[in-house]
């Protein structure tokens, strides 16, 4: 690990400053070299000087990016979050991380024995291709009263306890998982989707970072594809975009608590891409990964995603090949030659019974395995 120092940051924010300077100067230079010169028209100095603007904004960002990665890098190590120094690692295409639960176990092996690949192909893909795969968990939460109830048998349901165990022995057989300093909890999704993106950008430097469900069928090679054709958009934001009700009665699922943030009642969200699987690019990763500290974590956890861009500068892409349905739905589009990127069914927010569903999902809607190995990522 490696930490730049103050000194260095604090050149960095002189240079800024001087190269703003320099190009206010040049530009007033030359506007009164040419009016010694000749007359110019009142289009051709504005021309210049919105020209001018676009040069500051273009430095401004470029060295606002680099101290925005200075900062970062200072805070994982102050957090103790894992750090990565991204001078001469490999570059990756995408991280991916499923979504999963310490109750999860069945899934998890019906997407290692479909879509996921495992053991040297995992290695060959993540060398070859430059996709990184991995199931996303923390850490259980401590419960004094359990672990009295089980006479005292564990410690704690922390690292030491018999979950994280389990998890630990699995991820030694199968070496797919990225572990978070969070603490699992339905109601704590929002906050594990920020931990996510920050651990994982730290990690790897990729292009872009997906989430996605443990009980959804992805097909790789295309959603490779799909993200590939999206690479000249610094801050993309991917997926299926929807904007549903927000339901302020209480008791109901997807009950939203801060209601009356979203104006009056029968007032609908702002659109956002749809839980099941969506994708951002790198840039939107790291300003996850600096203000983590400072985005609001509402109720859904799609919702919350969609709220930290909603004030930025994001293209948003609604991409309705993340979310199909289940057989016929995503048969009959492959047949047509418009191989879906995910499938699931909406009642269920994901394939109802997947454990036992998944492998038929693949044989019928899977892209192919031969197909990952001989696109062009």
């Amino acid at each position: 690990m490696s930490v730049e120092p103050e000194d260095k940051v604090l050149f960095r924010r002189a240079t800024m400053e001087a190269g703003i300077q320099n190009l206010i100067k040049e530009d007033c230079d030359q506007k009164s070299k040419d009016a010694k010169n000749e007359p110019k028209s009142v289009f051709g100095e504005v021309s210049k000087t919105h020209h001018a603007i676009q040069t500051l904004d273009k430095t401004i960002s470029n060295l606002e990016m680099e101290l925005a990665a200075a900062r970062a890098t200072q805070e994982s190590i102050m957090d103790g979050s894992p750090v990565s120094n991204s001078s001469g690692k490999r570059k990756y295409l995408m991280v991916v991380g499923i979504n999963t639960a310490f109750s999860s176990r069945k899934r998890r092996d019906s997407v290692r024995a479909t879509w996921m690949p495992t053991g040297e192909k995992k290695k060959k893909l993540e060398e070859e291709k430059g996709i990184i795969m991995r199931f996303v968990i923390g850490h259980r939460q401590s419960n004094a009263y359990f672990l009295l109830l089980i006479a005292f048998a564990v410690a704690s349901a922390t690292a030491g306890g018999i979950l994280d165990r389990a998890i630990e022995a699995e991820d030694q057989k199968h070496g797919d998982f990225l572990r978070l300093e969070h603490v699992e909890g339905y109601l704590e999704l929002s906050k594990k989707t920020k931990v996510y993106f920050a651990t994982a950008v730290s990690l790897w430097d990729a292009e872009f970072y997906v989430k996605v469900d443990d009980d959804v069928h992805v097909n790789i090679a295309t959603l490779g594809t799909t993200l590939i054709r999206h690479r000249s958009k610094p801050r993309l934001y991917i997926g299926c975009m929807k904007s549903g009700p927000v339901l302020a009665q209480k008791g109901v699922r997807y009950h939203e608590p801060e209601h009356w943030k979203f104006g009056d009642e029968g007032n609908k969200y702002f659109r956002h891409a749809t839980g099941q699987l969506y994708a951002i690019s790198k840039d939107l990763a790291t300003y996850i990964s600096i203000n983590r500290h400072l985005l609001h974590k509402y109720a859904n956890e799609d919702v919350s995603l969609g709220s930290w861009f909603i004030g930025l500068d994001v293209e948003h892409i609604d991409d309705r090949r993340l979310c199909c349905g289940t057989p016929p739905d995503c048969e009959w589009k492959a047949q047509a030659g418009n191989v879906c990127v995910a499938s699931f069914d909406w009642s269920c927010s994901g394939i109802c019974k997947s454990v036992e569903r998944m492998k038929e999902v693949h044989r019928r809607c899977g892209e192919g395995e031969n197909t990952l190995w001989t696109a062009a990522l």
